[in-house]
Parts: structure tokens; C-alpha cells; sequence
């Protein structure tokens, strides 16, 4: 099969390939986003071993470490191991792995892959320290040899593997985070599939499910993009109706910590303060809590940002399409009708989330954002403005400020909607106050250019030349 965008990707890959040295490479990015699929077709799966972990989700105790190394053990006898019974132990199960790879070593590359390697690790099994072992005591000394490992649980990759102390310490020579598809990739995609969408309804795909390839090969051809989504969440027996709490389950295990925090900050725009978070989820502000919004962050689900007016403080907010849908629309309900989304298209309540959404979308092409702009080598950093009201209600927030090296800052204001928007008299004044107050925050020591991005741009007329630059969905897709 084909494999679609990751154009880095497969020029790093194919350059660990042609190394000259051990390759120690580790590849992680959340569960869906397509890291087994990207691994074994750029190497047509051809493999000197290759394996995968045994889910832990239904299994427990010592029989999970057992079912491990059965597994490992027919791996290693598939690929020409002649061992006539299966390791007791992972010291036991790695020297059979280099056993197999002395026999068949040969001056061409030996490609490894160990997939799923965090579900490997079973508590009290000595995993860690056998590969330690394996690495350092052998692999790291054979120059022929790309060693491949991967895994969805993002911070068991950082905290096990990548930020190691012990015996890991500095050894992976070159990681790997995969994301979702960019905006220009699920083109690249979904035309490659014969899925007729124009960008408008791709940038609607993309505010429902991101650009997780796995969902995004389920729709189909000759379906509108609302038949698709029905298909996916609302239809008899919908293969994404239970993912959301699939998602979780795979990555987080039993810790319902990180879904009652990503069910909160679905509630406000802008997220939340580590202190409002612990106060509204009833959890200490201590470490278990710092964990947990790690393991969300590596995972890609929320984003930390520090607000313009608020540089003490910092915020965590929602950026994962497909769980604000989910919250939205699947959570929240107990839908029946089948073709809800054909019928529900022009609801206030899909309305409202559009507007949410699409910020989300441009939260994750912050660098297609900034080439449209003109600064993609130019130095920025990333903020928002948060205003809150005279009655502490939950205020409003500049959506998006990208603050420049060279003494500008783009005031970005983000609007979803089906034509060209417009600004009328009153959003020009709100237009003014916002300007007036980021100024008066930064004490004119930046020059405020006032950017919208739009699906459709601007309308002309006499209030719109106030902004300076506008961006509409197709710089985007840059």
C-alpha cells in the first residue's frame, strides 16, 4: 500500500536505513495515527524479526507477563529461531533474539521491530532491565543493525525510554513523534481513497475526527461528508461510537483522571489554570496531577500556553478534535436517529461547536499559519488574551497571538462560517478595544496587525480594511 504525506518521515527513515551505525529509533504519536502502518510498508515488511505487544487490557497478574513472552516466543521461532522451549524471563527472551540475529546476520542492514513496546513492560518483569542489557551489552556494538522501537503510551516512551536514567540514558539515537495528518495530507488522502470533498467539508472532517488516518479510512465514496459522519457515530453499530473510550483505555489504562480533565477543559475555549483544574476535578495540585497533564500533553490532547495578560498562570486547553466531538455530540446524548447529522447539520449546537472546533484546527497549523503570513523562518511564540467580565462569568479571549521576533504581533481573530465574513460597524468597535488593550498590555512596544482567518476571508466594505492581513481555509492547506 501507498503511503500517504509523511514526506519527512520516510526521508528520516530512509536515511537511518543507509546509516553506517547501530540505529537505536524510537516512533511514538498516539493511538490511530498510523506509526505500525508507516514502519513496516516503507520497509514492505521485511524484517530480521519483528514483533508486537500483547494488549494488557484483558489480561492481568503474572499471566500477562507469561502471555508476553509465549507471544515473544513465536515471533522469534516465525522468524527461523530453533529454540525448543519458550523463555521463563525477558533476560531469557532477549538472548534468543540476538541469538536469531547472529545466526542470520549477514552484511546487509537487519532491520528490528519491536511494536507496542510499553505493553511489553508488565510490572515486576525486569523488561526494561533486559533490554537495558540487550542494547548496551550487544546491539549498540553491531554496525548493520536499525533497531526499531514503538508505542502509543507517550509518556511511558519519554519517561522509560526517551528521559531514561538508568542504563537507556542517551541511547536511542534518533526519535520519532508522529502526528495527525495535516490539512494538506488528508487531501493528499482522501483523493488517493476517490473521496470526493472539496476543502471546505475536508477542514468540517478534520473539526470531527483530526487527521487521524485510521478514522479517516472509513468513509467512503460516494457519501456527503454528513452521510460519513453518521456512518461513523451515529449508524447501527458505528466503528467510532465506542473509540472515545477505547482511546483512553489504550493509553491511559484504568486512570479516569485524564478523562474527567479533557471533559472539563471541553467546557471553556480558552481551558483552564492548573489551580481551577484541581479545584473543578476534585484532584491535589501534586504530582499525580502534574502526570496526568503530562501524559495529555504527550499525547497531543491538550496544549499548555501562557496568556498575554496573564504571564504567571498557565493555561491548558483542549486542542483534540475528535475528543471535543466526541464530548459534544456522543457524550453528552443518547442519540437514536441514525442520520442525526444530516438532520441536525444547521443546529445552533453544531454551530457552536464549529466555532470551537475550527479554532482547534488552526491551533494544529500554527506553521501553515505563519508561512501564509510571510514569517515561517521568523521567531515567534504562541499566546492567546484572556478578558475576563465584570461578574467573573467565564469572559472571552483573543483567540490567537503570535508574537514576532521582529516587534509585531498578529491579533488573530478565527471565524467558521459558510461564506465570506463579514465586520459590521459594532464588530469593528470590538475590533478597536481589543487592539487598544493588547497595546496597552505590551506598552506599544509591538506593532498590533490585526489578522482574521476565515473559512471564505473577508467581504469587503468599509469596516474591513481595518485588518491587515487576511488568511482564508486554503492557507491552510499550505
Amino acid at each position: 500500500m501507498e503511503i500517504i504525506g509523511r514526506a519527512y518521515e520516510k526521508a528520516e527513515l530512509q536515511r537511518l536505513y543507509e546509516s553506517t551505525s547501530p540505529e537505536l529509533v524510537a516512533v511514538y504519536g498516539r493511538r490511530r495515527v498510523g506509526k505500525t502502518f508507516l514502519i513496516r510498508e516503507f520497509f514492505h515488511n521485511e524484517f530480521a524479526f519483528y514483533h508486537t505487544g500483547v494488549s494488557p487490557l484483558e489480561i492481568s497478574g503474572t499471566q500477562l507477563l507469561k502471555r508476553q513472552l509465549d507471544e515473544f516466543y513465536v515471533s522469534l521461532r516465525e522468524y527461523g529461531l530453533n529454540e525448543t522451549a519458550c523463555p521463563a524471563s525477558w533476560p531469557e527472551a532477549f538472548r534468543m533474539l540476538r541469538k536469531l540475529l547472529e545466526e542470520n546476520s549477514t552484511t546487509e542492514r537487519q532491520v528490528v521491530f519491536l511494536d507496542e513496546l510499553p505493553w511489553m513492560d508488565t510490572p515486576r518483569s525486569g523488561f526494561i532491565t533486559a533490554f537495558e542489557h540487550f542494547w548496551n551489552g550487544w546491539a549498540s556494538s553491531r554496525p548493520n543493525l536499525l533497531f526499531i522501537v514503538c508505542g502509543s503510551a507517550t509518556s511511558w516512551m519519554k519517561d522509560k525510554l526517551l528521559n531514561n536514567k538508568g542504563g537507556l540514558y542517551g541511547r536511542t539515537t534518533y526519535n520519532m513523534k508522529l502526528s495527525q495528518f495535516t490539512l494538506n495530507e488528508c487531501e493528499m488522502f482522501y483523493k488517493h481513497k476517490g473521496i470526493e470533498l472539496d476543502r471546505y467539508d475536508i477542514i468540517q472532517s478534520y473539526m470531527a475526527i483530526g487527521g487521524i488516518p485510521y478514522y479517516m479510512n472509513y468513509f467512503r465514496p460516494g457519501f456527503s461528508l454528513a452521510q460519513n459522519i453518521d456512518r461513523l457515530f451515529f449508524a447501527s453499530n458505528a466503528p467510532l461510537h465506542d473509540e472515545y473510550d477505547r482511546l483512553f483505555t489504550s493509553l491511559f489504562g484504568d486512570n479516569n483522571d485524564s478523562k474527567e480533565i479533557v471533559r472539563l477543559l471541553a467546557t471553556r475555549r480558552y481551558g483552564f489554570t492548573r489551580k481551577e483544574i484541581a479545584q473543578k476535578t476534585g484532584h491535589a495540585s501534586g504530582g499525580t496531577l502534574t502526570k496526568t497533564l503530562a501524559s495529555l500533553v504527550n499525547s497531543d490532547f491538550i496544549v499548555p500556553f501562557t496568556p498575554l495578560n496573564e504571564k504567571r498562570e498557565t493555561y491548558y486547553k483542549l486542542v483534540d478534535n475528535f475528543c471535543l466531538f466526541h464530548l459534544n455530540f456522543i457524550g453528552k446524548k443518547n442519540i437514536s436517529d441514525e442520520s442525526y447529522w444530516q438532520n441536525t447539520i444547521t443546529s445552533p449546537s453544531i454551530y457552536s461547536w464549529q466555532g470551537f472546533a475550527f479554532e482547534e484546527v488552526c491551533f494544529v497549523h500554527i506553521r501553515q499559519i505563519k508561512a501564509a503570513l510571510g514569517i515561517a523562518g521568523v521567531q515567534t511564540s504562541i499566546s492567546s488574551l484572556i478578558i475576563p467580565n465584570n461578574d467573573q462569568s467565564q469572559g472571552s479571549q483573543i483567540d490567537l497571538l503570535i508574537d514576532r521576533a521582529d516587534r509585531v504581533l498578529n491579533l488573530c481573530e478565527i471565524k467558521f462560517a459558510n461564506k465570506e465574513f463579514v465586520i459590521d460597524k459594532n464588530y469593528e468597535e470590538k475590533l478597536r478595544q481589543r487592539a487598544d488593550k493588547v497595546r496597552e498590555l505590551t506598552k506599544n512596544k509591538r506593532n498590533i496587525h490585526l489578522t482574521f482567518i476565515t473559512t471564505f476571508g473577508l467581504h469587503p466594505n468599509a469596516y474591513s480594511s481595518r485588518v491587515q492581513k487576511s488568511l482564508n481555509m486554503n492557507d491552510l492547506f499550505l
